[in-house]
C-alpha cells in the first residue's frame, strides 16, 4: 500500500511538471514565436485592427455552442506592436461594441507575453470593450490596417460588403495604406474590389491558415476557410508546413508591397513588423 501510495505521489508530481512545462515545449516546438528582426518607429502614423464580432463556434444557421471570437494573440501582436513602434491604434470590429475574445487562447498554455500584457492594459481593454463599428471608419485616415483571424472571423469577414468596400476605400486612398492581417483575418480580403471590378487581391502572392491546419484541429464546422477562399480570389497562395501546421508559421508581401498577410497565430509579430517597416521604408 505505502508503495502504491509512494508512486502515485510521484506520478502526480510528474504530471504537475509537465503541466508547468507546457507553455515552454509549446513555444519551443513553434507556438508564438519571438521576433528579432527589425523594426521601425512611426511616430504620428494611425493603425486600425478590425476584427470578428462573432462569438459562437457552431454551424452555420445555428445559435449555440462553444464560446469564440478573435484569438488573443492575432489582437494584441499587433496592438503593442504599432503601440510600441510610436504609432496611434484604434479597434473596430464589425458591429462594434465589445469584441470576443476566445477564451481558449487564453489559457496558461497558449497566453503570450502580449496576451498577458493586455489583461493588465485598462487602456487596451477599453478599446476592446468599446470597438468602433466599420460603419463608423474614417479608414482613409489609417496608414496600416490590420485585420485580425480567429475562429469568429469565418462568420463575418467575407460577408460583410462593408468591410470589403473599406478595404478597396484604404487601397485606393491618399495614404495608401498597408493592409494585411493574419489567420482566418484574410477572409476580409477576399471580396474587396478595384476600380474595375474585379477582385483586388487576384494574382497577388497572399498566404492564411491552411486547410491542413483546420483539419488537424477538427474544426471544420466554420462557413469559410482561409486557404480555400484566398485561393477561389485567385492569389497566388503560399505557406510552410510542419508536423501540425499550427507550429508553422510564413509571412507573405506581395510585388506592390501593399499587402502583408500572415499564415496562421504564430505570424502576427513578423506580420506587423513587415507591414511597420514597408510603411518606414517609403518616407
Amino acid at each position: 500500500m505505502k508503495k502504491l501510495l509512494t508512486a502515485a505521489v510521484v506520478l502526480l508530481a510528474l504530471v504537475g511538471v509537465l503541466l508547468l512545462s507546457l507553455p515552454t515545449i509549446l513555444h519551443k516546438a513553434g507556438l508564438h514565436p519571438e521576433y528579432n528582426g527589425p523594426t521601425a518607429e512611426l511616430p504620428g502614423k494611425h493603425a486600425l485592427i478590425i476584427t470578428t464580432s462573432h462569438g459562437v463556434l457552431a454551424a452555420p444557421g445555428e445559435t449555440e455552442g462553444p464560446a469564440t471570437g478573435v484569438m488573443a494573440s492575432e489582437l494584441t501582436h499587433p496592438y503593442y506592436t504599432f503601440l510600441d513602434g510610436g504609432m496611434e491604434v484604434d479597434v473596430a470590429s464589425i458591429q462594434g461594441g465589445e469584441i470576443p475574445i476566445d477564451p481558449q487562447t487564453l489559457k496558461f498554455m497558449i497566453k503570450s507575453p502580449e496576451d498577458e500584457r493586455y489583461l493588465n492594459d485598462a487602456i487596451a481593454q477599453a478599446k476592446v470593450k468599446n470597438s468602433i463599428p466599420i460603419a463608423g471608419v474614417d479608414i482613409e485616415q489609417y496608414d496600416i490596417v490590420f485585420i485580425s483571424g480567429g475562429w469568429g472571423a469565418a462568420y463575418d469577414l467575407a460577408q460583410s460588403p462593408l468591410l470589403a468596400a473599406k478595404v478597396s476605400e484604404s487601397y485606393y486612398g491618399d495614404k495608401a495604406a498597408v493592409i494585411g492581417g493574419v489567420c482566418h483575418g484574410l477572409l476580409g480580403l477576399v471580396n474587396a474590389r478595384d476600380r474595375e471590378g474585379k477582385l483586388l487581391i487576384a494574382g497577388r502572392r497572399m498566404t492564411g491558415v491552411t486547410d491542413k491546419q483546420i483539419k488537424e484541429l477538427g474544426i471544420e464546422l466554420t462557413p469559410l476557410h482561409p486557404e480555400t477562399e484566398l485561393r477561389k480570389a485567385g492569389v497566388v497562395f503560399e505557406s510552410q508546413t510542419a508536423f501540425r501546421d499550427m507550429f508553422a508559421t510564413h509571412v507573405s508581401v506581395d510585388d506592390e508591397q501593399r499587402f502583408v498577410t500572415g499564415q496562421n497565430q504564430n505570424s502576427g509579430l513578423e506580420t506587423a513588423h513587415t507591414m511597420m517597416r514597408i510603411l518606414s521604408e517609403r518616407d
